[in-house]
């Protein structure tokens, strides 16, 4: 057996490390190479919704690198609408994009036929954007789409913060967050309606003009007395270069110039009292179909490649989901 063991040693079996390299750097050459060509080939594939390439991998183009708690993947975003008053699924489509902004249109325009005249859409802050909700105005959809300061605005929320867990070490890789070197405009207290503005340190600040307009936004802009700022304790926290500024001016946005957004109609409606209510409806209505589809029917994740196979495959998943919801309404006795 020593023998047979010193004679294999004696051959070569394996190349050397510089062959081995040689056919690394040809191997990704030869890809690098189709790459470029597909991309020559296909110049308008593959775009974002902001006109830039959407990045994807060879192995399945038609999916998209998102962002998750758990870091990057490749995969699709399976979007669905669901009637909130049998938690149905009445829309279900998958896409190869981490941007839920683009998806919102396509699925409402979907089932657009369904829609009537009591019909109320409402989405999270995922879909919302000033351009979604022109297009929802303009094709007469009535919704509710939240923004990302709703809750806020929201009186009932504003010790939410207590109750957020601490961040997990493992899967979070974005560091700790800079704070702010110097007070910024949320912490001066604007009363748009008085048109007054009081700084951190209690003294209030004078209006320099009955308005602006900065960058195509209505703008109020205010500015301290030099009694007042020159001897201020707080100039360490308030000025950026407090040694050669004098007084702390502060600039406060008012919406689009001229007109009210959309985006603007949106805030006064989804923080009524009716907006409220009607939003907080969302939560109950479409939360409950994923959690159902996540875990007790086992997708957690898409197992097939292409759009129009993972698209199948979600579209199959939510028809599970409303047999098994008429089933128990007692549709199948």
């Amino acid at each position: 057996m020593l023998e047979r063991h010193r004679e294999e040693d004696q051959h070569t079996v394996e190349s050397d490390l510089h062959t081995k390299a040689s056919q690394r750097i040809t191997r990704l050459q030869t890809e690098a190479a189709q790459m470029r060509r597909w991309l020559a080939d296909h110049t308008e594939d593959r775009k974002g919704s902001k006109g830039t390439i959407r990045k994807s991998n060879r192995t399945d183009n038609e999916s998209a690198k998102m962002a998750t708690s758990k870091g990057v993947i490749q995969d699709y975003t399976g979007v669905a609408a669901v009637d909130a008053r049998h938690q149905i699924i009445v829309e279900a489509q998958a896409h190869g994009t981490g941007s839920e902004q683009e998806l919102l249109i396509p699925v409402v325009k979907a089932m657009k036929d369904m829609l009537t005249e009591n019909t109320l859409i409402t989405a999270d802050a995922g879909y919302h954007s000033e351009a979604n909700l022109k297009t929802l105005g303009e094709m007469e959809v009535d919704a509710l789409i939240a923004d990302n300061k709703m809750r806020s605005r929201d009186e009932r929320f504003v010790e939410q913060g207590k109750y957020k867990a601490l961040p997990d070490p493992i899967h979070d890789k974005g560091g700790k967050p800079n704070k702010a070197a110097r007070y910024q405009p949320k912490d001066f207290d604007y009363d748009a309606s008085k048109g007054t503005c009081i700084c951190p340190a209690g003294k209030q600040l004078y209006s320099d003009g009955s308005g602006c307009t900065i960058n195509g936004y209505a703008a109020v802009r205010f500015q301290g007395a030099q009694r007042d700022c020159v001897p201020c304790t707080h100039r360490e926290h308030c000025l950026q270069k407090p040694e050669k500024t004098k007084t702390r001016q502060v600039t406060f946005f008012c919406g689009k110039a001229g007109q009210e957004s959309y985006t603007d109609k949106m805030k006064k409606r989804i923080d009524s009292a009716e907006g409220r209510s009607r939003y907080g409806r969302r939560f109950a209505t479409v939360e409950p179909v994923f959690g159902n589809l996540r875990y007790n029917k086992g997708l957690d994740r898409f197992t097939l490649r292409g759009r129009k196979k993972v698209d199948a495959q979600w579209k199959l998943f939510c028809l599970v989901h409303n047999i098994e919801k008429l089933a128990h309404h007692g549709y199948g006795q």
